[in-house]
């Protein structure tokens, strides 16, 4: 939303002066002299006042038509963790099985308070919990890898097998000796925004931007479709979306080799198939992907399996657009589907140059 107080504005402003890291993610702002959109920790030279707006999301920005700054990488950088968090999840990653306390925190000299407001703003969830659902996440593979209950309990820091029982049927639904599955969720920052990755044991069931509207919808149909619980971790899965993505933004990937595993009907999925044949850097649309699929179908019905779709990018519906060339719909927005669009033309024609 672009805000037009005045005095909110004027105060944005001196934060943008001093480049104030107190204000970064809450505000964006458009620079009119050079069509770009900054944060408030910008390096780059400071704009007059007069030649700036300011919005409070850089998706308003993106759709008033300014591009991201190269200098400060707004989508990036606005909603990426910040060094404290870094720290905080380095001391987890070195020994995921031991519960990281706030004195230990305290210890390296990073708040407990700050850690836990960032975690609940951009997760919903506690760091403690956060922890837990590692742990439990552990603690699962390795059950079925054989390990004994008894033993992975203790060496995932309970004091009985009750406590590691109870705390794994409140997160997973069932006891830890029963057969479940599970849904690992990761978050990580792209050019355009933060994402989150969903994965089982098989392969990636949902790839999408965080401030997507139907995404509490899709978690639930997910668990409910693969009769799992949702719990933050990482698999190889989740590591190897990440870093696909990221070379796809970066302009070095052009196909993706992840394994899917994306619930849905035959009809779905034979649409969301000849989705991923349209050719990078090139777009179609519902009628002629229609006519693509072995059970012709109407364009509409071609539409509603191309909105359920759940991974964006690698299922890339981006790429289709209105039969007279118009942008439809699209759930990370239109602004993120013009520049995806623009983005693989551009990289396809730096890899096939026309003549």
């Amino acid at each position: 939303m672009k805000v037009r107080d005045s005095k909110q504005c004027d105060l944005w402003y001196q934060a943008l002066l001093e480049r104030d890291s107190g204000y970064t993610g809450v505000f964006y702002v458009g620079v009119k002299t050079t069509g770009v959109f900054c944060i408030a920790v910008c390096r780059a030279r400071k704009p007059k006042r007069e030649n700036v707006e300011f919005y409070t999301d850089f998706k308003s920005a993106l759709d008033a038509g300014y591009r991201p700054c190269k200098v400060c990488r707004p989508t990036e950088n606005a909603h990426s963790a910040p060094t404290f968090i870094e720290q905080a999840l380095e001391l987890v990653r070195a020994d995921p099985k031991t519960r990281i306390s706030d004195t230990a925190l305290r210890n390296h000299d990073i708040s407990p308070e700050r850690v836990r407001r960032w975690f609940l703003q951009n997760h919903g969830i506690t760091f403690q919990a956060f922890q837990r659902m590692q742990r439990v996440n552990i603690a699962l593979q390795e059950l079925k890898g054989g390990r004994n209950a008894t033993d992975v309990a203790f060496d995932s820091g309970y004091e009985s097998l009750s406590g590691f029982g109870y705390t794994c049927k409140r997160l997973t639904g069932v006891a830890p000796t029963e057969q479940t599955r599970v849904i690992v969720i990761h978050r990580f920052t792209t050019t355009l925004g933060p994402m989150f990755v969903c994965a089982t044991e098989q392969g990636v069931c949902l790839l999408e931007f965080t401030d997507r509207r139907m995404l509490e919808t899709e978690f639930r149909d997910l668990q409910r479709l693969l009769k799992a619980r949702i719990m933050a971790g990482e698999n190889s899965h989740t590591r190897q979306a990440e870093r696909e993505i990221h070379e796809y933004f970066s302009g070095t990937r052009q196909h993706f080799d992840l394994t899917l595993d994306a619930p849905g009907t035959d009809f779905q999925r034979a649409v969301w198939q000849a989705l991923r044949e349209v050719p990078y850097g090139q777009t179609s649309y519902y009628q002629s992907l229609a006519g693509q699929i072995e059970k012709p179908a109407a364009a509409r019905a071609v539409a509603a399996a191309n909105g359920a779709n759940r991974i964006a990018i690698v299922i890339p519906c981006h790429r289709i657009i209105g039969k007279e060339g118009a942008m439809t719909g699209y759930g990370g927005g239109i602004a993120r589907k013009e520049w995806l669009i623009d983005h693989e033309r551009k990289q396809r024609s730096l890899f096939c140059p026309a003549g």
